[in-house]
């Protein structure tokens, strides 16, 4: 009988230790590449050209262009770009591991390239995380880290692009793009210029526009 308790003790272990799907406090590495070669079936924002899932608890703030403003359950903002010339032209992650930062990893799974990078200022983290040609920045409480990487890996693993789409918006204007450096793989973004983004966003001009074009998205 005690064998029998200990072997389905095991089992149980196993089972569990297989399907986390929530990064752990802190130990946000261990799942992040299951997280994002999870298949998402999920869609709530749709663009011209991309369409993205945002979890439950995530909200769609502003749109500029490619670039767009979030906002999470745990008050932090996310500076979100989708980098569509880069993928246009299929450039290559030429990412390499920055070992001043608090975290870096160049990200590979399942043909989809990118990396994050961490950094630490006094007791806040700076966030970037590039995957699959959208870059995500977010500056974020160590109590917050992991929950905020959570939700970008959500976000990021679900991005879908339209093909055909993406030829009539860039194709005729590729002789245009063709002087365009591709940087969204360089890690040379500092908090200082995501703040200034969310501060530019925030401003008294902007508020009203907020406010009427603000989509919850609690799917």
């Amino acid at each position: 009988m005690k064998k029998l308790v200990v072997l389905l003790s095991i089992v149980i272990l196993f089972a569990t230790g297989c399907t986390v799907k929530k990064l752990d406090d802190y130990d946000f590495p261990k799942n992040m590449d299951y997280l994002l070669s999870t298949k998402n079936k999920l869609y709530n924002v749709y663009y011209d050209g991309y369409k993205y899932y945002l979890p439950k608890g995530v909200t769609f703030i502003n749109k500029d262009d490619y670039n767009a403003l979030l906002k999470d359950q745990y008050n932090n903002k996310y500076y979100l770009y989708v980098d569509l010339i880069s993928y246009y032209h299929k450039v290559e992650n030429d990412y390499d591991v920055n070992d001043d930062s608090y975290y870096s990893k160049k990200i590979d799974n399942n043909k989809k390239t990118g990396y994050i990078q961490i950094d630490q200022y006094d007791d806040k983290y700076f966030v970037q995380f590039v995957y699959n040609y959208v870059k995500i920045e977010s500056y974020v409480d160590k109590n917050n880290l992991s929950k905020s990487i959570n939700n970008m890996c959500y976000i990021l693993r679900s991005f879908k692009f339209n093909d055909s789409v993406i030829e009539s918006l860039i194709g005729e204007k590729a002789l245009d793009y063709k002087e365009v450096e591709y940087s969204l793989f360089k890690a040379d973004s500092s908090k200082e210029s995501y703040l200034d983004v969310v501060e530019r966003n925030e401003t008294d001009a902007y508020k009203k526009d907020l406010e009427d074009e603000k989509i919850e998205l609690d799917y």
